[in-house]
């Protein structure tokens, strides 16, 4: 699948649940926007990551990507204790200068 290494990046740090890898993936002032709350600054985009995983234990398994290496598009299939496990979400992506400044989750 074809993804900016970035991108790449995060679904590897999630996968491996690696928060400081993850979190490095970010711009300082990121924003990560997830069931209607927005995260900002690296230390709410870790915040909100860790308490996810520890909530949810979810896997997110990248199963379609589009776009390009500013603006990128990854549909994934997530699965973990939550109601009505698995689902299919789709992950928006702004990148700049080598970093995310923006994930939205829908």
């Amino acid at each position: 699948m074809n993804m900016p290494n970035i991108v790449r990046a995060y679904f590897d740090a999630d996968g491996r649940n690696d928060a400081d890898t993850l979190t490095a993936a970010f711009c300082e002032q990121g924003v990560v926007v997830d069931e209607g709350t927005r995260h900002e600054g690296r230390d709410a985009i870790r915040s909100w990551w860790v308490a996810a995983k520890q909530k949810c234990q979810y896997v997110t398994d990248p199963i379609e990507a589009a776009g390009d290496d500013s603006s990128i598009w990854v549909r994934a299939r997530v699965s973990g204790q939550f109601p009505g496990s698995p689902v299919t979400l789709d992950y928006a992506f702004t990148t700049e200068n080598g970093k995310i400044n923006q994930l939205e989750i829908i």
